[in-house]
């Protein structure tokens, strides 16, 4: 398996309304709170936010992350597609979109949401 390569290496840090990504530091926040993730995770979500707006095919993601060539049937991308979506709370899906039949595309957050009670 080829070592995972972080994406942004340049970059220090990934910032919007809502999270941080510490590429250096390795460390998420969610509204200023720490998200608690694996180095898989970290490694996914950061490959994701370093190509924000952009579908990413299964395949790319599974090559950059795991090491896996595109022959490789394994489920362990969605596994860890919904954990990571699970810790980023109700705004999970809104970060992490599915494209059907295309793959998943980070999307930014850059205005915070009011809520109507």
């Amino acid at each position: 398996m080829a070592p995972v390569q972080m994406p942004n290496e340049e970059r220090v840090a990934y910032t919007d309304a809502y999270l941080t990504i510490d590429y250096s530091r390795q460390a998420v926040t969610l509204e200023s709170r720490p998200v608690e993730l694996t180095s898989k995770e970290f490694a996914m979500l950061a490959f994701l936010a370093g190509h924000a707006g952009e579908i990413l095919p299964r395949e790319a993601m599974l090559a950059a992350v795991w090491g896996y060539n595109d022959q490789v049937r394994t489920r362990t991308l969605d596994v860890h597609l919904a954990r990571v979506r699970k810790k980023l709370g109700p705004l999970g899906h809104r970060y992490i979109e599915t494209v059907f039949g295309s793959g998943c595309r980070f999307q930014p957050q850059m205005t915070a949401v009011r809520s109507v009670a």
